[in-house]
């Protein structure tokens, strides 16, 4: 596939290394000369411009890109740097880089395909390697919702229990489930929780310890603390 990257900062080049590393063609815009002239020393494909102006994503190759990725730490840029890829039909990820301004999201979530916020992610690797374990988050959707792949262990008050009959508190939902070792799909109700299953429950912040104490157990969630 073929993609056009504006911002070779932190978060941008990153990420056409990793697509670069999975075989992808990766083309960079870059307003900065010395910023650009690094991502070149890297081997990548650079046009030095401003990535809101139409015509330098045209000379990017925006016509022929797959996906565009507005990654730079310029909100106003990214986002009318996004409007110009739409119009020529590509996926569209814009970034936000103050995750507190959840208007932001608000605001623009329909008129582009994903929004990333890479501090937000990054927390949430972090957490994920310190809490280690039985518990993983997987994205905070909003302020108060968070996506947690919990694995069921023999401590769990659920062990045996069917799906059907597990009460999640607070309108917390199972999103998905699989058993061990397999991969996870659509949450049946007939569908036995046992150790080392995997289930992932959309909850909301302030009742994530019950939802762990209910699928992992009192003795392992006192130990991880709070998500």
């Amino acid at each position: 596939m073929r993609f056009v990257i504006i911002g070779s900062g932190r978060v941008g080049l990153r990420t056409a290394r990793v697509l670069r590393e999975e075989g992808h063609e990766v083309t960079l815009v870059e307003l900065d000369r010395d910023r650009a002239s690094r991502a070149r020393d890297m081997g990548f494909e650079v046009v030095e411009g401003d990535g809101s102006h139409e015509e330098t994503l045209l000379e990017a190759g925006i016509e022929d890109a797959n996906a565009f990725g507005a990654l730079t730490a310029d909100l106003n840029v990214n986002f009318a740097a996004c409007m110009i890829a739409k119009h020529f039909g590509c996926r569209t990820v814009l970034r936000v880089d103050e995750d507190y301004r959840e208007e932001v999201y608000q605001k623009y979530a329909k008129e582009v395909d994903e929004i990333v916020y890479p501090e937000r992610l990054g927390a949430i690797g972090a957490k994920n390697a310190l809490l280690g374990g039985s518990i993983q988050a997987i994205a905070d959707i909003a302020k108060s919702l968070q996506v947690i792949l919990v694995t069921v262990t023999e401590n769990s008050p659920m062990n045996g229990y069917s799906i059907g009959e597990v009460a999640l508190p607070s309108q917390a939902r199972l999103l998905a489930f699989g058993k061990k070792d397999k991969p996870m799909g659509i949450p049946l109700p007939d569908e036995s929780l046992e150790t080392g299953d995997r289930v992932a429950v959309l909850a909301e912040f302030d009742v994530l310890n019950d939802v762990r104490q209910l699928l992992v157990g009192d003795e392992v969630a006192a130990a991880t603390g709070g998500v």
